[in-house]
This record gives structure tokens, C-alpha cells and sequence, in this order.
């Protein structure tokens, strides 16, 4: 089984409404992207952080569960979209080559051109919810195979 994963940028206050969409990337800004879990966006935050890998996951709790269709909705911390969206591209290249190393992605084959591009996509879209007063979510859906 597959995940479908939207990442967005929306109001606090449309939880609910990210959480019934059936592609919220085509609602709001956003990227799609698949396979990316509460663990890879743990690490990612643990590279941008101090915080160990335990912290970071406690922060991807979901914010809007949906049991019958199994879609998700996480919250990214303020923090990490912040520093994401401070990083110049290079410096989110490296970022994402680190990434790439790191056992999440590494285990499920990614590339490391793979990674950085989505580095790189996470923080134009970090820029983007900053500049309109947002937050990010991710939105996910598993795929029946």
C-alpha cells in the first residue's frame, strides 16, 4: 500500500476542510508528493534542529484524522517551516543530500536528486506560507493497491 501526500499551504482554521479535500494540492498551493511520512519529516526536522529524532516525531502528530478513509492531516512546526524558508537554495540542496543518507529515505530507494528537489520545494513553499500569514500541512492518503 502506497501514500498519496499532499503538502500545502492554508489557514490554521481550514483543518477540516484539507482533511474532507480529495487533492488539496489542486485547492491550495502545494506540491505532491508520494511516500512521504511522519518519519521522513522527522528527520528532515532533525536536520534542521537540535531536537532528537523522539521530539521530532512527537511534533508530527496529526491534527485532523479521517478513520474511514484513513487520510491524515499534520501540522508542520512553525520552526521548521521558518528555517526552511530562510535557506537559500544551495544551502536546501544540502540539506536534501543530507537527507538523501539518512536510513528513511535511503531504505524506500530515493534518489538524492529526488530529495533535494523536494527540499528545495519545501522551501519555496515555506517562503510562500510566510508571506501570506499561513501554516503548512500535509495531507496524506493511503493508496489500496
Amino acid at each position: 500500500m502506497g501514500l498519496l501526500v499532499n503538502i500545502i499551504t492554508a489557514n490554521e482554521d481550514e483543518i477540516d476542510a484539507i482533511g474532507a479535500s480529495e487533492h488539496p494540492a489542486e485547492e491550495w498551493s502545494g506540491i505532491e508528493a508520494r511516500e512521504i511520512d511522519s518519519e521522513k519529516l522527522a528527520t528532515l526536522h532533525c536536520l534542521l534542529t537540535d531536537d532528537d529524532l523522539e521530539q521530532a516525531q512527537s511534533a508530527y502528530e496529526p491534527v485532523f484524522v479521517a478513520e474511514d478513509e484513513g487520510v491524515l492531516v499534520l501540522r508542520i512546526p512553525d520552526k521548521i517551516a521558518g528555517k526552511l524558508a530562510l535557506l537559500e537554495e544551495e544551502a536546501l540542496e544540502l540539506v536534501g543530500e543530507e537527507l538523501a543518507a539518512t536510513e528513511a529515505f535511503e531504505i524506500h530507494g530515493w534518489a538524492v536528486e529526488e530529495v533535494q528537489a523536494l527540499v528545495v520545494e519545501l522551501g519555496e513553499l515555506a517562503r510562500l506560507a510566510e508571506s501570506q500569514g499561513q501554516v503548512m500541512f500535509v495531507w496524506m492518503h493511503p493508496l489500496r493497491t
